[in-house]
């Protein structure tokens, strides 16, 4: 592993509308075979009203040349880079060789190259799927989650100081106390294949998304085996397991900004919404289910304050959904608004920072959106977004992406963000996006 300078030049978002636009114009879908379903791209869809320049559309995106961005530094791995996750001064990166890997998030600073190293890294049996840290970022015993293709979870306590990152396995999910407990009752078994049974709180295939409760007390952990688990994260517990929660492989899983609800996306095309309360034991309940997408659905996030929701999907749109304003406030009262259209192939990873989107795709590129107003549906107010970047420099799909808005800048004519993206081409890209205030 290590860091090498990144040869891209720094660009404006005029420059990358110019080629963008030739390369869209030669590009097809998804050429190379991939044993990854998430990975075929899809037709477009016809009924969704698009989020790009149209006469007719209300729903409308602008453009502001004066936007730069610029990749800063390139980290190379020696495997796929599956999942992302920053917490404070480091970023976790967790690949297919089954490394964990803690980077100093100061690398984005070129000034200080001392700090442009890995600080820590550890060897799992299995590929990483998925991060997630419960802590604040300065937490020096915050916790750190990760999700793995042998079906399992595993929890990591990190000792952290401003350099240095340690992180030691403390348990592994279902616990042994957990398997033990039930495996001596009969009711813990339920049927996981044909003529074969195993306790409900394991998970029997690649576990592909986590998210934390706001308050850091659960944990939700989604899989291909159609199953969404929640845990205590005090004791890691299994509270509880909806089985066969969709009719596909769940690749997505988020919670609303209030903890309510809980969307989990699919590879058969749906997104659920969940909610769940806990009185003597836990009860979850399906309240929602939104179809718009025509193939899988791999990522979902949510935008700051939580009142839009953003879904990606392998037919390379990003859907737009809003709470409906004249439903109840329920999780499942959302409507699609339009989609963000640019993309030539599967949206693969989502991230939001402060009222930036950013989409990354098989096609190679990261798209960086912004989203300028909005209003209630059907309203007079325009809902407009403007496509403020394409990044373009790596080699395969984009299979991750985190992203936080730089709040050590000293620059006061705008706002400065960094993003990262991790890709199949092995490489982890630092990229700093800078908007000026209107």
């Amino acid at each position: 592993m290590g860091l090498v300078p990144c040869p891209l030049p720094c660009h404006t978002s005029t420059e990358s509308n110019e080629e963008s636009s030739a390369s869209n114009s030669t590009s097809s879908l998804l050429s190379e075979s991939s044993t990854f379903s998430s990975l075929s791209s899809q037709p477009s869809l016809p009924s969704v009203p698009s989020l790009t320049p149209s006469k007719s559309n209300q729903l409308v995106v602008l453009r502001s040349p004066s936007v730069h961005h610029c990749c800063i530094a390139t980290l190379q791995s020696q495997s796929y880079i599956c999942t992302l996750a920053l917490s404070g001064n480091f970023l976790y990166s967790g690949s297919s060789d089954g490394q964990i890997s803690a980077w100093s998030s100061t690398l984005s600073r070129p000034s200080n190259p001392q700090y442009n190293r890995v600080v820590a890294t550890v060897a799992t049996p299995s590929t990483v799927k998925f991060l997630v840290v419960v802590g604040s970022g300065d937490d020096r015993n915050k916790l750190l989650f990760s999700a793995h293709q042998d079906h399992k979870i595993q929890v990591w306590k990190t000792n952290t100081t401003d350099t240095y990152e340690k992180l030691k396995c403390i348990a592994t999910l279902p616990t042994l106390k957990d398997r033990v407990t039930r495996f001596l009752r009969s009711k813990n078994y339920v049927q996981i294949r044909l003529h074969k049974n195993g306790t409900w709180e394991h998970h029997i295939d690649t576990v592909s998304a986590l998210a934390i409760s706001n308050d850091g007390s659960f944990l939700y952990s989604a899989s291909w085996d159609r199953a969404l688990k929640i845990w205590r994260t005090s004791d890691f517990k299994c509270l509880d397991s909806i089985s066969n929660a969709h009719d596909d492989a769940i690749n997505a899983v988020i919670l609303s900004s209030d903890g309510a609800f809980v969307y989990t996306g699919s590879a058969d095309k749906k997104i659920k919404v969940w909610t769940w309360r806990k009185d003597k034991s836990i009860s979850v309940k399906l309240v929602g289910t939104l179809e718009k997408h025509k193939s899988a659905v791999n990522a979902l996030a949510f935008s700051t304050d939580g009142s839009v929701l953003y879904s990606g999907a392998c037919d390379r749109s990003v859907l737009v959904w809003e709470r409906d304003g004249g439903a109840d406030g329920g999780g499942g009262d959302m409507v699609v608004v339009g989609a963000l259209r640019g993309h030539t192939k599967a949206v693969l990873c989502l991230a939001v920072a402060a009222d930036l989107v950013c989409s990354g795709s098989a096609d190679y590129s990261v798209r960086v959106w912004r989203r300028l107003s909005s209003g209630p549906v059907g309203g007079d107010l325009n809902r407009s977004y403007c496509c403020l970047a394409v990044l373009e420099g790596h080699k395969r799909p984009v299979k991750c992406l985190t992203a936080a808005l730089d709040n050590s800048d000293s620059d006061h004519s705008g706002d400065s963000y960094f993003v990262y993206s991790g890709s199949l081409d092995c490489d982890i890209k630092v990229w700093q996006i800078r908007v000026p205030f209107s």
